[in-house]
């Protein structure tokens, strides 16, 4: 090995010591795993995606958002099988992770001694500590390995502080107590694998605004969640904007193209392949008399879609 990769070794080695350090990750590191988002960040380094955008997001299926993201190469942001809350509500907001494991005794020391010098409660449970640090628009994502029996994260008190930080909800893959507090939390959401009365047992945190694993979903600390009855997603912040108004575009799509096949102006063959100039001249038109007031963008918005996918 010559001198050059002796050192870039140490550098990589010494690199990963300090970051060993951390219960919770640095904001350096948190801005170089998304480092594809160019705008404003929260203090701990998570992109701040507008709270505008992630309310728009809720009008989206999980379907559309998912064939977004695999049309971008991104083959690994869902996961079902969730029981909820509330069935029949949408959740999307800032993911804030945390990972569980299997509780090892000298680890967890490590951990604790670690998280006193990030000055965290040390006196309660370290479940506490994700929850602390939510702030509103944050959705408390953690990774327990899917265990609920002895492997449940939270219970009503901890519900009600995840909701009076966050005003939002959480995706467990692990189990919950005392669901029936959890349902009495008024405008409060979440998702998770099972409930049992059993407390947290031989579980330990081992960190924060990392990225984990849920289900066969990967997650960074500042995605976007889209959550509901169907499925989870979890969306890179830097193709969040494209995705809601791609989507948004798409069910405008769909709107013209219903009300055309009920006209009878087109055939079913021609609606569902590629469009003709024609046709794309027609939808143009028809946005062009679509009320502003109904509109999910704004029109500015809308033409710029429209001049850069070339229906303009």
């Amino acid at each position: 090995m010559n001198k050059t990769n002796i050192v870039s070794l140490v550098l990589i080695l010494v690199s990963l010591g300090l970051s060993a350090q951390h219960v919770t990750s640095p904001p350096e590191y948190v801005k170089t795993l998304t480092s594809r988002w160019k705008g404003e960040r929260l203090e701990d380094g998570r992109p701040k995606v507008s709270d505008a955008l992630l309310e728009r997001l809720k009008a989206i299926n999980v379907e559309e958002a998912w064939g977004f993201l695999r049309g971008k190469g991104f083959h690994n942001q869902y996961e079902g099988g969730w029981k909820m809350v509330h069935d029949d509500r949408v959740l999307t907001g800032r993911v804030l992770t945390a990972q569980y494991m299997p509780l090892r005794p000298d680890f967890d020391k490590v951990v604790k001694i670690q998280g006193a010098r990030e000055n965290r409660d040390t006196i309660g449970g370290s479940n506490s500590w994700p929850i602390e640090i939510l702030q509103p628009g944050d959705v408390y994502v953690a990774d327990g390995y899917g265990r609920v029996i002895d492997g449940t994260l939270i219970g009503s008190n901890l519900g009600n502080a995840i909701y009076a930080n966050s005003q939002n909800g959480f995706v467990f893959d692990a189990g919950v107590r005392d669901l029936a507090g959890l349902v009495e939390i008024e405008d409060f959401n979440g998702w998770f694998r099972g409930d049992d009365p059993s407390y947290l047992q031989q579980e330990m945190l081992t960190s924060i605004n990392a990225p984990i694993r849920i289900g066969r979903a990967i997650v960074l600390p500042g995605d976007v969640v889209l959550a509901n009855r169907y499925g989870v997603v979890f969306i890179p912040a830097y193709l969040l904007n494209d995705l809601v108004i791609s989507s948004e575009v798409t069910n405008l799509r769909d709107q013209f193209g219903f009300q055309r096949l009920k006209e009878k102006k087109y055939t079913a063959g021609q609606i569902d392949t590629q469009w003709t100039d024609v046709i794309k001249k027609d939808f143009v038109e028809w946005l062009g008399r679509y009320p502003d007031s109904k509109l999910p963008m704004t029109r500015e918005e809308l033409n710029d879609y429209l001049k850069e996918h070339k229906y303009l």
